[in-house]
């Protein structure tokens, strides 16, 4: 059995994305965006996520929408949505998001975004295949 306090996990994580869990169907990923940074534009095809807000304030774009979002708000991104998260406030925005299929190699720790995009491009950051 894998058992998080999800929230007190996810807050005390510096880092801007950490693979915390990875099954066949499902991934369990905290992230940690810093004031004025942003996950950034993406598409994921074929991989639905859904993302809860720990603490912060961002904006979620979604499908062209604009929404703010605060601690306990979750947002669902379906596969193949254009989308990107931005941090709008003083403070790191914190969250947890579950992708069905993964889309992360795991246990993957990136402490930075520009960490994490030097991963993918690489092609470091490939999720497990079956």
């Amino acid at each position: 059995m894998e058992h998080f306090t999800i929230a007190t996990v996810a807050e005390k994580s510096p880092d801007f994305r950490r693979v915390l869990w990875t099954g066949q169907q499902t991934q369990l990923v905290i992230m940690t965006i810093p004031p004025g940074g942003e996950i950034g534009e993406e598409v994921h095809e074929g991989i639905d996520q859904i993302l809860t807000f720990v603490s912060g304030t961002g904006e979620a774009r979604v499908a062209g929408e604009k929404k703010e979002v605060v601690a306990g708000d979750l947002v669902v991104v379906p596969a193949g949505t254009k989308h990107n998260f931005v941090n709008t406030g003083p403070n790191p925005l914190v969250l947890y998001t579950v992708y069905g299929p993964p889309d992360h190699a795991d246990q993957a720790v990136h402490r930075t975004k520009e960490e994490a995009d030097a991963a993918e491009a690489a092609g470091r950051d490939e999720p497990p295949t079956a």
